[in-house]
C-alpha cells in the first residue's frame, strides 16, 4: 500500500468526472478512489448498474436480461469477489432453443440435434457444414456468412437467422460480421462437437474457455444489480459523489480538450469541472451533447448510429416448477417473445414464495415502434398469450405482472452504424482528457467484464499508462 501511494501521489491534483453509474462507471470510480483520485459520477437514472440493473417487485427480483457472472481475466474475478465474496452463488448453466415444437440444448449438441430433426435435414446439414469449408463465402463481411462458414448455411438458418434477426431488428446479411466475432467467438461446429465428446478439450486457441460453451457461472444472490449497489456503497461511505438523476446537458470543449459538464439533477442546472472526464453514455448522445457543436459530418455520423430497445415483462406464475432452463430462446417466427428468463433457476433467493416462479419474458424492438408503444397491461396480456401458446403457462396461472422498458440496450453493427463509429472516434482522438468506456459509451456490443476492464485500463491511463481501449477483445 505504501508504494501504492507513492507512485499515484504525482496524480492527487486530478479530478474525474464519471458520466454513468453502470459497470464501467462505477468500476472506473471504484478504481480511482482505491488510488486516492478525487472523482465523482453523475448517472441520469434512479438507479445504478446500467443494463445490470436489478429490480424489485412486490419482493420479486429481476434483471434486465440475465447477466453470468464468469470471466477469464483475473482482475475482475477478483473485483467480483472483493465486492460480494459469499453473497456469490455457483450455478449450473441450462439454456434451451424453442424451435418446431421442441428444444434444443444449446449450446448445440450435434447428435443429439440431428436427431431431433431427423435423417433428411441432418444429411442437409453435414453437406452444408462441408460445403461451407470447401467452398467459404469471402469477404466475410456480414452476420451470415461469419455464421454460415463456420456452421453450414443450413444450420444458420434454422437456429441463427431467426433469432438474431429478431433480436436487433435487422437482416443477418446487413449485420456486420464483427457482431457475431464478439458474441460467439472462437465457436465452431468441430469446437460443439469436441465439446459434446470431450469436455476437457473445450479450449479456443489462447487456451481459454469459450464463453458461449461455459455450463457454470457465478450470479449474485438478489441479482447483478446487488453487485453495483454495493460498489456504490462502497463509494458513498468514502465520499465519493455518486449523483442520480443527473442528466448531462452539455459537455463543453475547448481545442482539445474537454473543460466542463452542464447537467439537471431535479430541476436544478449544477456543473462539474474536471481534469479528466470519462463516458458511458451512448456515443450517438454524447456527440449531440458537445458544446460547441461538433463539426457537421460528425453530427451526421452520431445520427446514423442504431441502437435496439429492450422491454422485459416479468410475469408471477402461480406455479412451483415451470422449465428447468436458466433461460429459453424462442426461435419461433409466430412468437414475438424472444427469451424467457426463469429468475428462480438463476437464484432461489430471487423468488420470495418458492411455490412460485418469476419469469422475465425479453421483447426487442425500436423505440416508439408498436411494440414499445403498447400499454404495460397489453405487455401482460401479450405474455401470457404467448405463453400459452408455447404450452409453458396457462393464463390463469399468472397471478400478476410489470413491465420494464430499456432504451439502447444494444448497440447495432450495420454498415452505417459500424463507419460512423470510425468518424466518432477519429474527431474525438483530440480529445487528450477524455475517455470511452463501456457497452454504449463505445458503441461495442461486449460483455460485462469487458466493460469493466475497459474502465480499469481508461483509470490506468489517467495514471500515466497508454492503453488503446479500441484493441481490447470483447
Amino acid at each position: 500500500m505504501i508504494q501504492e501511494s507513492i507512485s499515484h501521489k504525482g496524480f492527487l491534483h486530478k479530478k474525474v468526472v464519471i458520466i454513468g453509474a453502470g459497470p464501467a462507471g462505477l468500476t472506473a470510480a471504484y478504481n480511482l478512489s482505491e488510488a486516492n483520485i478525487n472523482v465523482c459520477v453523475l448517472e441520469q437514472g434512479q438507479m445504478v448498474g446500467g443494463l445490470a440493473k436489478t429490480i424489485s417487485y412486490k419482493g420479486y427480483y429481476f434483471d434486465i436480461g440475465g447477466h453470468r457472472f464468469h470471466t477469464t481475466i483475473g482482475r475482475i474475478k477478483d473485483f467480483w469477489a472483493k465486492i460480494l465474496g459469499e453473497d456469490f452463488l455457483r450455478r449450473q448453466r441450462f439454456s434451451r432453443i424453442y424451435y418446431q415444437k421442441q428444444f434444443f440444448d444449446y449450446p448445440l449438441k450435434p447428435f443429439q440435434t440431428m436427431f431431433q430433426l431427423g435423417t433428411r435435414n441432418g444429411v442437409s446439414i453435414i453437406a452444408s457444414y462441408l460445403a461451407s469449408h470447401l467452398f467459404p463465402a469471402y469477404p466475410e463481411d456480414s452476420f451470415e456468412k461469419w455464421v454460415s462458414n463456420r456452421f453450414g448455411n443450413r444450420l444458420y438458418r434454422i437456429f441463427f437467422r431467426e433469432y438474431t434477426e429478431k433480436v436487433l431488428g435487422i437482416p443477418g446479411n446487413e449485420i456486420r460480421a464483427e457482431w457475431a466475432a464478439e458474441r460467439i467467438k472462437g465457436l465452431s461446429l468441430f469446437h460443439a462437437v469436441m465439446t459434446a465428446l470431450l469436455k476437457p478439450l473445450r479450449k479456443n486457441g489462447k487456451g481459454t474457455a469459450i464463453k458461449t460453451l461455459i455450463d457454470s457461472f457465478d450470479y449474485p444472490k438478489l441479482g447483478p444489480g446487488m453487485m453495483w449497489q454495493a460498489v456504490a456503497g462502497i463509494l458513498r461511505e468514502k465520499g465519493v459523489r455518486v449523483s442520480m438523476n443527473a442528466k448531462v446537458d452539455k459537455i463543453c470543449w475547448s481545442k482539445d480538450t474537454i473543460d466542463a459538464l452542464e447537467f439537471t439533477q431535479n430541476g436544478t442546472c449544477l456543473s462539474a469541472v474536471g481534469t479528466d472526464f470519462l463516458s458511458s453514455m451512448p456515443m450517438k448522445d454524447l456527440i449531440q451533447t458537445l458544446s460547441p457543436e461538433a463539426p457537421v459530418e460528425v453530427q451526421r455520423a452520431a445520427e446514423r448510429l442504431k441502437y435496439r430497445d429492450f422491454i422485459t415483462v416479468a410475469l408471477i406464475i402461480n406455479k412451483r416448477d415451470v422449465f428447468p432452463d436458466n433461460w429459453l430462446y424462442i426461435n419461433d417466427p409466430r412468437i414475438r417473445l424472444g427469451r424467457i428468463q426463469n429468475f428462480k433457476n438463476w437464484s432461489p433467493f430471487m423468488v420470495p414464495d418458492q411455490e412460485k416462479t418469476c419469469l422475465g419474458l425479453e421483447y426487442f424492438c425500436f423505440e416508439g415502434d408498436g411494440l414499445w408503444n403498447l400499454p404495460d397491461q397489453e405487455l401482460i396480456v401479450l405474455g401470457k398469450e404467448e405463453l400459452a401458446k408455447l404450452g409453458l403457462v396457462k393464463a390463469d396461472e399468472v397471478e400478476d405482472g410489470t413491465v420494464v422498458r430499456k432504451q439502447k440496450a444494444y448497440p447495432l453493427y450495420d454498415t452505417a452504424s459500424w463507419e460512423s463509429v470510425s468518424i466518432i472516434r477519429n474527431f474525438l482522438h483530440r480529445f487528450k482528457n477524455l475517455q470511452l468506456i463501456g457497452r454504449n459509451g463505445m458503441h461495442r456490443y461486449n460483455n460485462q467484464d469487458h466493460s469493466m476492464l475497459t474502465a480499469m485500463l481508461a483509470v490506468e491511463n489517467i495514471l500515466g499508462d497508454n492503453h488503446n481501449l479500441w484493441e481490447l477483445d470483447s
